[in-house]
């Protein structure tokens, strides 16, 4: 009988020591997911646990495939006009590291800050943290296509769709990310197109200093073409780029959409207005313009399609 029982528990204990395995922990039929991003490979083992934000732009797609909870720390700025309630009560959950940006409006964050939440994935890339100083510690980072360093491929609302099922891919929800892309392209075919008017959109430096127009390799592009506007700035493949108000004056478009990271729409609004000579503008004149936050516009994301809607109910015919 003893002996019996010796052999029960020896067995009872090889079974227990089977279930202890290091591949205990990963669910059965997981495959290694490989995302082509800025033309780098970065491959994950497994859908990603902790994730870190530097940067707003995936929040919309994060929320529609329901892994907000994912995300264990962000930095940056959140401003509260993007978001529904159920979005902002996710991101009041999430510690914010720092929202301190350089005079340019870039994060200031440092290497051993986000090191320290031992992340399987940042999301956002900024200045003086780079892909390859976090790689270096074997922690990866995914960047939007549009803002990858030296992209000439123009984005358009397709671009939107593709990153959501990339997004889908990574987290494991496809069928999330299916529901998601319908329910945007019902949205797209929804809008109406204002009459053909000439615009341009433009980032002004608040105080005086530089004003940056967008080219056909930015979002503004396919935006301002779904709006049904001509692009004035449409013959640069430059993504973004330095304009004088000489150039502006002799492109004279009839409306004009001022983009902004964060601070007084009004006083971004007069970075352009009271520049000399800008009274002979067509859209001042008119009172043709329209401030918006950042990512109504860049980069591609379901917010691009949040501006176009606003840009639409601005300068429809009465509006």
């Amino acid at each position: 009988m003893k002996a019996r029982l010796a052999t029960i528990l020896a067995a009872t204990l090889l079974i227990s020591a089977c279930g202890e395995g290091p591949d205990d922990t990963t669910p059965a039929g997981t495959e290694k997911i490989t995302i082509n991003n800025c033309g780098v490979d970065v491959t994950f083992d497994r859908a990603p646990e902790r994730v870190v934000l530097l940067k707003s732009a995936a929040v919309p797609y994060l929320h529609s495939l329901g892994v907000m909870d994912r995300v264990t720390a962000r930095a940056g700025r959140y401003p509260k006009e993007y978001y529904d309630a159920a979005t902002l009560a996710e991101l009041d959950r999430i510690p914010l590291l720092t929202d301190r940006t350089d005079t340019s409006g870039h994060l200031q964050i440092s290497k051993e800050v986000v090191i320290a939440q031992q992340p399987d994935l940042v999301l956002g890339e900024v200045d003086n943290l780079s892909r390859d100083a976090l790689s270096a510690v074997d922690i990866p980072l995914l960047e939007e296509p549009v803002l990858c360093p030296g992209n000439t491929t123009a984005p358009t609302f397709d671009s939107i769709y593709a990153q959501m099922e990339t997004y889908g891919r990574l987290f494991d929800r496809e069928e999330e990310a299916e529901t998601a892309i319908a329910a945007l392209k019902d949205r797209m075919s929804k809008i109406e197109k204002v009459e053909n008017r000439t615009a341009a959109v433009l980032y002004p430096t608040v105080g005086g200093g530089v004003t940056y127009a967008y080219g056909n390799t930015s979002m503004a592009h396919p935006q301002l073409e779904a709006a049904g506007f001509t692009n004035v700035f449409g013959d640069s493949s430059e993504r973004v780029f330095e304009v004088t108000l000489e150039e502006l004056l002799g492109r004279n478009p009839d409306v004009i959409i001022m983009i902004y990271g964060d601070g007084d729409p009004k006083a971004v609004e007069a970075a352009i207005t009271t520049l000399p000579g800008a009274d002979k503008l067509k859209a001042v004149q008119n009172g043709d313009l329209l401030v918006q936050l950042f990512n109504y516009t860049e980069p591609a994301s379901p917010l691009s399609i949040d501006g176009l809607e606003k840009i639409v109910e601005r300068f429809k015919a009465g509006a």
